[in-house]
């Protein structure tokens, strides 16, 4: 569907009924209107869909060579590989990035989003934060701004995303672990109210289903998406009767984090217990022992989504496809041999 005209000062003028030298006093913030008249006003631009453009109005330029890349998360180097995936892409083109980090709060979210749309940005790319509603970019699409979101999409949107075949990565990743040998398995990191959340732990229990793990083998804890979370994740699994052997985490972080709690231990990744990641992270091939995770092509991600908001914005257009992109498992160290081949008792009584 093709954008729809940004909403105008004279639209809110009709929409209010005076002048539009009244609204432009309003929007600059001046004393000189009367407060009841003020309010009138501004429901009139809430009604119409006006964003105020602070970059025009300062220095009336025709178009703007800005894009927002509003991200939930840049401590995780995943989402900083994404970003400059991004800016790769955007530097080729001229354009000239702007990058937020809203550390998973939308309330920040909020408030970045405004700003950028006050200094008039040609687009916006950009990760949810966590507790994000639907509603939240409703009134960015009604001012004709292209967005498009990466890694997580938000229930019951049209706005194109950008992500990994989660589903599929998840699969792969269970199937490696079951075929070696591992039979009690857990699942570690992230929350119900993240969609690709949903759709990782999708793929890791129709993994065991289709396997035939039993649903009394099957641990789900979740958690923080940090090194932090992964450790609390571990200790609440190993402190069951029956603890796994194996866990698929929701992200590289997550693993690190299960890694280093089993460090604490006294234990080690690929000997005691089995460990995959989910990104494929630089540090992933460098860490000891060297991750096994589930790559998703992280730089590729983001520059197809900014060629993909070059597209929109070139084409003056709010809709685009959607692009899940294809995944691989890559096998390092942090899984070990297989069961059979060091005696399938050795991880279970290393914690006992």
């Amino acid at each position: 569907m093709a954008s729809r005209a940004k909403a105008t000062i004279l639209d809110i003028a009709r929409e209010a009924g005076v002048s539009k030298s009244t609204v432009s006093l309003v929007l600059q913030g001046s004393g000189l209107i009367r407060p009841e008249t003020a309010v009138k006003v501004r429901k009139a631009i809430e009604d119409v869909g006006y964003v105020y453009n602070r970059g025009a109005a300062n220095l009336r330029k025709a178009h703007s060579n800005v894009i927002g890349m509003v991200i939930n998360d840049l401590t995780n180097p995943f989402f900083a590989e994404l970003a400059v995936g991004m800016e790769r892409v955007f530097q080729a083109a001229g354009i000239v990035p702007f990058i937020a980090n809203t550390a998973e709060n939308p309330v920040r979210q909020e408030e970045v989003l405004k700003s950028l749309m006050e200094q008039g940005v040609a687009g916006l790319i950009v990760s949810p934060a966590r507790g994000t509603t639907p509603g939240a970019f409703r009134r960015i699409e009604t001012a004709g701004v292209p967005i498009v979101f990466t890694m997580r999409r938000l229930p019951e949107s049209r706005i194109p995303v950008i992500a990994p075949d989660n589903h599929r990565g998840a699969f792969i990743a269970t199937e490696h672990l079951i075929g070696k040998g591992h039979r009690r398995l857990a699942f570690f990191g992230g929350s119900s109210d993240l969609v690709v959340y949903q759709q990782r732990l999708g793929g890791f229990l129709e993994a065991c289903e289709t396997l035939a793990i039993p649903v009394a083998d099957r641990t789900i804890v979740e958690g923080e998406t940090s090194r932090k979370g992964g450790m609390t994740c571990l200790e609440t699994a190993l402190a069951a009767a029956e603890p796994p052997t194996a866990a698929l985490c929701f992200n590289d972080a997550v693993a690190f984090g299960v890694m280093l709690a089993l460090r604490k231990r006294g234990l080690e990744a690929g000997t005691d217990f089995a460990v995959v990641g989910f990104d494929d992270v630089a540090e992933a091939e460098h860490y000891m022992p060297a991750l096994t995770s589930v790559a998703v092509d992280t730089a590729g991600l983001g520059e197809r989504a900014a060629h993909v908001m070059l597209k929109m914005i070139q084409s003056r257009t709010t809709r685009a496809e959607d692009h899940i992109g294809a995944v691989s498992l890559v096998v390092r160290e942090s899984c070990g041999p297989s069961r059979n081949a060091r005696g399938a008792g050795a991880g279970d009584a290393a914690w006992a």
